[in-house]
Order: structure tokens, then C-alpha cells, then sequence
């Protein structure tokens, strides 16, 4: 019989008289959800009984919300790929993603991506659910990726994104010597017209902000710290191209791909606080080999 992702709760006094429908709400639980507890497989039980959302709760109740069984999508296949896991527990998944690996599949690399690897793994470890990947990389990114076990957990990380709760620190290599130490970079980005990929500055796009830090100049190029306030799409590269510093390996946006093969730019940092333990929590992934030994020395002025 396939498992299904569950949360259990021991009603208290100052939840006692609540709606089931109410108390659920205040939990986090979208209407979305219910309604696909509803009619897709799931269940509401007080003391193991069924009930439904327009119950009132009691205090000592035992109250449990079963969620549809989730399954990978059609044309997802797992793979065997060896994921660098960082931490793991029931409920989400901290990977180091390698440079040169896709996130999801796309149609020019439909195999081989970090989704394959998890379902592999998923299906290895005997966990019966499909991927949730709340912060994604770029293909040519290294670094930090956050995944969520199931569509719920997602969906709260989502609720934290949405009020800067999840918080990404990134290195990088830019063109030229940054003058200022440290600086913003406020400026509105959109698809840019004619392509489904290259994104740009632009005066009808979406709100983005970055914040930079200057780690090291050498000359060539300067090692930044970065970040985001925003999460939009290539921000990163868009942003430091628009301040016309573009990331080294970056030809998309302006970058010398003769010193480097892909854009230079890693997730080396992530905290947020653990959406059911409540626990304050950081992750960190050191730069790849291919930044660390970018031969810097033959670089300096």
C-alpha cells in the first residue's frame, strides 16, 4: 500500500472550540490542499475517526490530516545519480548541486537532471512522493539547492519565500575591477523580447534587488559576495551584466568564456528556519574546484 505524507496534532486549550477548517488555515494548509485531500484520496480524522472541516475541536483531541499520495510525474524517470546530500530529514532535502547539471529536465538535456537523480533516490530509500525543489539553480550554477518532500512542505517554504524567510548567499567571479565595496542593485527585470530564455532590465518587469559585496579584486576580474532579496529568474547574471560587471564564463550576458567555461557563480549559503521544528537553520557548500583553482595568481595585477 503506498505511504502518505501526514501531520498530528494534540488540540490545546487555546485551539479548543476552533473549526477544524479554521485551525488548519492558522497550520499552514492551503485550500488547494484540502481540496485535494477531499477528492483525490486524503483524509481529516479526530481520535481516528473521519470527520470534516466544519467539526469544532476539542481539547485533547488528536487531530490528523493524511495527504494524497503523491507521485512523480508521467515522463519523470529515476536515475541513479549520486546526490551530495547535507542534511535530510522527513520532511525536506539540503543538496550541493554540481555545476554543468540541470535542476529539472529540459528538452536539450532531458535526462541527467537533479529531479531524475531524487526520484531515483527516492525510490531507493523507499519514499513515495515526486520532487518539490524550492530553490533552484541554474544548469551552470554550483551550489546550495533546498527541496521539499512533499507538495505541503513546499507550499509552506513558498509562504517564507514570499517574506525574504529564506535567505541565499552567493560567490562570484565579475568582469573588471567594482570600484564601490559594497553596493545595491535595484532594477526591474523581464523576459526579453524575441527570446524564451535571456532575461533583462527592464521598466515593465518585476521588482529585483540584490545586494553585493566586494570579497577580493584582482585586477581581470573581482570576487563578490551576493544577496538576494528577490528571486528572479538569472537575476544574479542579469543584475551584475546591467551594472556592467557581467559574470566570467557568462556569454549569455556579456561574459569571457576564454577564462572560464561556465558563469562563475555559486550558492555557497542558506538559512531558514525549519517550517515544523522551528529551529533556526544554516547550510554551507565551499566553492567548487573549478573557482578554487581558477589560477587567481596568474590573474593579479
Amino acid at each position: 500500500m503506498d505511504s502518505c505524507f501526514q501531520l498530528k496534532w494534540v488540540i490545546s486549550d487555546g485551539d479548543a472550540g476552533m473549526l477544524i477548517k479554521e485551525f488548519l488555515k492558522k497550520e499552514g494548509i492551503s485550500r488547494t490542499a484540502l481540496t485535494a485531500i477531499k477528492f483525490k484520496g486524503g483524509s481529516i480524522q479526530v481520535k481516528d475517526v473521519e470527520v470534516n472541516v466544519r467539526s469544532r475541536l476539542f481539547v485533547g483531541d488528536v487531530l490528523t490530516v493524511k495527504f494524497p499520495v503523491e507521485y512523480p510525474s508521467v515522463g519523470l524517470k529515476g536515475e541513479n545519480i549520486p546526490l551530495t546530500v547535507l542534511f535530510e530529514d522527513e520532511y525536506l532535502l539540503v543538496v550541493n548541486k554540481p555545476a554543468g547539471m540541470n535542476t529539472i529536465p529540459s528538452r536539450e538535456h532531458p535526462a541527467g537532471s537533479l529531479a531524475n537523480g531524487l526520484v531515483g533516490y527516492y525510490q531507493r530509500i523507499g519514499l513515495q512522493a515526486t520532487t518539490h525543489i524550492v530553490t533552484r539553480l541554474d544548469r551552470d550554477t554550483s551550489g546550495i539547492v533546498l527541496i521539499a518532500k512533499h507538495r505541503h512542505v513546499h507550499h509552506l517554504f513558498s509562504m517564507m519565500q514570499k517574506k525574504g524567510q529564506v535567505k541565499r548567499t552567493y560567490e562570484a567571479f565579475a568582469s573588471g575591477s567594482i570600484a564601490e565595496g559594497s553596493g545595491t542593485i535595484k532594477a526591474p527585470i523581464g523576459r526579453k523580447e524575441c527570446s524564451i530564455i535571456e532575461r533583462e532590465v527592464r521598466d515593465d518587469g518585476q521588482y529585483a534587488c540584490t545586494h553585493y559585496r566586494v570579497i577580493k579584486r584582482y585586477g581581470v576580474f573581482t570576487h563578490v559576495e551576493l544577496q538576494l532579496e528577490t528571486g528572479r529568474t538569472h537575476q544574479i547574471r542579469v543584475h551584475m551584466s546591467y551594472l556592467e560587471h557581467p559574470l566570467l564564463g557568462d556569454d549569455l550576458y556579456g561574459g569571457e568564456k576564454s577564462l572560464m567555461a561556465r558563469q562563475a557563480l555559486h550558492c555557497k549559503k542558506i538559512t531558514f528556519e525549519h517550517p515544523f521544528t522551528e529551529e533556526e537553520m544554516t547550510f554551507t557548500a565551499p566553492l567548487p574546484r573549478d573557482m578554487c583553482d581558477f589560477g587567481v595568481a596568474d590573474l593579479l595585477l
